[in-house]
């Protein structure tokens, strides 16, 4: 039996009796769990206006068939099949009679080269997106449409779904020669998301920018938001906004221009492609394995921003790729344009009317600068090296021209490793203003890593946590986000902005889980996440109060599990698979001379012995682990060897394995064969403990050895040592902040209880003087809870409080956040 070790503290016994380890007291009522010192007198970090903030990206179908009102898909017959063959230019239409799409001469533009040649008689009708066209009984849909036929042919349009007519016809009359665009409005006589619209022309015509928006848009704005999810934007009050990307913004951004009109067919982002007219506006098969159009572009990004009194904050490429690939680009000359670009796109932001780019924005409409301060150059870059000497161009060509402007670097797509480590010295070595970091981990990371900023040199760059999520949308997920943000408040002096990531996901078309914002054509619901973050970011206060509380004892017993063996689209065999106890004893030997029943396939794959060695042969199997020996084994040595046959990436070797969802395993050549890391699963939620850079060759057979002692483990490959590290950090599920709010006086204390046991805590103000009743906001549900398009389960209650002294106890429920906004005398 191994011995477990206990760190036992202030509110120990409370711990013990919450676990089933002790009996409950008489008095149970009487046991204070924590206890919260607060120090007014204190001046804390000062919390930026701008501290919190969304990202948006269009990923999950979030800008076309979401956030851009636009009802109609594939509405300029654009689709391309660059990324999947199941896209072509007639997707979402269907055709009766005659028509094909045409790319020809007489197309309406260079940047919207395809149009729909459509014979006498025949009609073309569109299915939108989902299930169909949405629309509502009495609202008013604003129909246009570019078409060139001869004077007088009628276009017959109509709303309809299985049950009948949603709308009473409308007729649009060509009367010009060349192509022109002609509008109709509809009032819905009827509520439908499977609506279908219909055009229909008397005679031969060409049509092109076939278009319904509804005319209750976002604040009535012309090619304008969908406003329910606009209004739950501005209801966060985000101090910024993020835009466009994001893995959509840098992939693909070596692609030039064609030199001869402008337009390509490519996953490359250019934001001048996305302003102006939209019928001018380009269309692009983008990263994320769709089409999207332009018509939210760049403009419109700035509009929502200034509507929302948001903070813009666009993202630009630095031709380094990032998002899984390695690649930088060579050509100075490209360079040299995106730079240009950089640089225009700050004057079509701030600059005058009489400007060339300031000329271009008021002629869309806002005469007025957008008073842009910030700009982030490059996303997630794998390459630091190559990354930072172009980022350093970048900065230098702006910082000449806008001395004033914020030039944002970035730190790559995790939080700790080579990569991280490299662009942080990078960083700082250059005097960055700020850094952009990303991650996505498990809840078990955000709730060890609460201290994580608390050692960031406060004199050396600041921190932009640009994206970051808990890898789900329970509400768990949204306490150990909770728990997490009171690191971020508490270090306001580093962290001057964070943003959740992504934003949005249509039900229908999910690249990305989890998201904070859900929605089809016809409903949209906030996630946990989304009322946690809604919580903070409309609760923020101005200025950090110090405060302390106590933690939770945390149980330290030894790393335990079986041992396993994994691949991911890799084909590999393993052999010679040996554990040994620390005292010598054998646990676990095969060398596969014989069956392989001493393991359970727990994953995907097909395993199987061959010639001596254990094989899994489906080389685009995923996480494909088999797993052997007893989850109560401690302190043992695993050792192997595995060797590539083909695929993406190279092996993986497991050990504290519990079950399919908690193990640790070090991924030797993952990320595409590019980095080696050990990686651990709670409840399925992987995050990363340690990282470098390395790839595995193919053909080659590794010796593998891993030493676990306690909570430490060391790594060996090929006789050399590769890295180590000590899981020992507790996963603290009591955590608090308390800021002051200047306007109205108020402290406002915050605190996460992330256990099934309610908190009951002693808190002292030191000494403030404060009015009897504090106003309560909670958050509590069960852990597992999820909100859905018919479901409300995590909602915010209010409250108040009036038992509020300069000493006075609280009893947070079990899985709440609580915020108690107490008013100073």
């Amino acid at each position: 039996m191994s011995r477990t070790r206990w760190r036992l503290g202030l509110g120990a016994t409370a711990f013990l009796v919450a676990a089933g380890l002790l009996p409950a007291p008489a008095h149970a009522e009487d046991v204070t769990d924590y206890a919260i010192t607060v120090d007014p007198a204190a001046r804390g970090a000062k919390i930026d206006d701008t501290m919190y903030g969304v990202f948006f990206e269009d990923i999950n179908r979030a800008a076309d068939g979401g956030l851009y009102a636009e009802l109609v898909q594939n509405r300029s017959f654009e689709y391309s099949t660059a990324d999947n063959s199941s896209y072509t230019p007639l997707t979402s239409w269907t055709v009766s009679g005659t028509g094909q799409v045409v790319n020809d001469d007489g197309r309406l533009g260079e940047r919207n080269r395809n149009y729909l040649s459509l014979g006498a008689g025949s009609s073309v009708t569109n299915a939108g997106y989902n299930t169909g066209i949405h629309v509502e009984e009495g609202k008013k849909y604003d129909f246009s449409v570019w078409a060139r036929a001869d004077a007088g042919t009628a276009l017959t349009v109509s709303l309809q779904d299985a049950g009948g007519t949603l709308a009473t016809a409308r007729e649009v009359t060509v009367t010009k020669s060349g192509w022109a665009q002609y509008k109709a409005t509809f009032t819905a006589t009827g509520t439908s998301s499977d609506g279908r619209l219909t055009v229909a022309s008397s005679a031969a015509a060409a049509l092109d920018m076939v278009s319904l928006f509804p005319r209750d848009t976002y604040r009535g704005e012309p090619n304008g938001m969908r406003k329910d999810l606009a209004e739950k934007i501005a209801a966060l009050q985000p101090g910024f906004v993020r835009f466009p990307g994001g893995c959509l913004v840098n992939t693909g951004s070596m692609e030039d221009y064609s030199a001869a009109s402008g337009w390509q067919r490519k996953r490359s982002y250019q934001w001048k492609d996305t302003i102006g007219p939209v019928e001018q506006r380009a269309t692009n098969a983008n990263f994320w394995g769709y089409n999207q159009s332009y018509g939210l572009g760049y403009y419109e990004y700035f509009r929502l921003s200034e509507d929302i009194g948001a903070m813009p904050l666009p993202v630009v490429p630095a031709l380094v790729t990032g998002c899984g690939q390695n690649k930088a680009v060579v050509d100075e000359a490209l360079l040299k344009r995106h730079i240009q670009d950089t640089l225009d796109l700050i004057e079509f932001a701030n600059g005058p009317a009489s400007s060339t780019w300031g000329k271009v924005r008021a002629k869309m409409g806002h005469a007025k600068p957008f008073h842009l301060t910030h700009i982030e150059v490059g996303n997630e870059e794998n390459l630091p090296n190559e990354f930072f000497a172009r980022f350093k161009e970048f900065r230098a060509a702006i910082q000449a021209k806008y001395p004033d402007i914020q030039v944002i670097s970035n730190s790559g797509p995790d939080d700790s490793g080579t990569t991280f480590d490299t662009a942080w010295q990078l960083n700082k070595d250059a005097k960055v203003d700020m850094v952009d970091e990303h991650y996505y981990n498990s809840p078990q990371w955000f709730l060890q890593n609460n201290d994580r900023y608390d050692s960031y040199d406060r004199n050396g760059p600041k921190v932009f946590l640009g994206e970051y999520a808990s890898q789900g949308n329970t509400f768990k997920n949204g306490l150990t986000e909770a728990a997490f943000m009171t690191g971020l408040e508490r270090n306001a002096d580093v962290v001057k902005l964070a943003s959740y990531a992504p934003l949005f996901a249509n039900e229908d078309y999910v690249q990305w889980r989890p998201d904070l914002i859900w929605f089809n054509n016809h409903a949209s619901w906030n996630s946990a996440n989304y009322e946690v973050q809604k919580l903070f970011m409309t609760n923020v206060g101005d200025r950090v109060v110090p405060s302390t509380a106590t933690g939770t004892p945390s149980l330290l017993a030894p790393i335990t599990g079986a041992v396993g063996l994994s691949t991911w689209a890799t084909t590999a065999a393993y052999d010679d698979v040996r554990v040994t106890g620390a005292d010598g004893n054998t646990l676990l030997t095969d060398d596969f001379s014989g069956d392989a029943s001493q393991w359970t396939h727990t994953g995907g794959g097909s395993w199987s012995v061959q010639d001596g060695q254990y094989v899994q042969t489906d080389v685009n199997a995923e996480n494909t682990m088999v797993s052997a020996g007893d989850p109560s084994w401690h302190d043992y040595d695993l050792k192997a060897k595995a060797t590539k046959k083909a695929g993406k990436e190279g092996f993986l070797v497991a050990f504290g394995v519990k079950d399919t969802g908690n193990f640790y395993w070090w991924n030797i050549g993952g990320w595409n064969n590019t980095q080696t890391a050990v990686e651990q699963a709670v409840d399925g939620g992987k995050s990363t403990l340690v990282s470098k850079a390395g790839s595995v060759e193919t053909g080659r057979t590794y010796d593998i050895d891993v030493k676990v002692r306690g909570r430490q483990v060391t790594l060996y490959l090929d006789g050399q040592e590769w890295g180590s590290f000590t899981d020992d950090k507790p996963a603290e599920p009591f955590r608090q902040v308390v800021t002051k709010d200047q306007k109205t006086g108020d402290l406002i204390v915050k605190v996460v209880n992330a256990q099934n046991a309610a908190a009951r805590t002693a808190i002292d103000l030191g000494g403030a003087k404060v009015a009897s009743r504090a106003r309560v906001t909670t958050l509590a549900a069960g852990p597992d809870a999820v909100n859905s398009e018919t479901s409300t389960a995590v909602a915010p209650v209010k409250s108040t409080f009036d038992g509020v002294a300069g000493k006075f106890s609280y009893t947070f429920p079990a899985n709440s956040i609580t915020f108690l906004r107490i008013r100073q005398r």
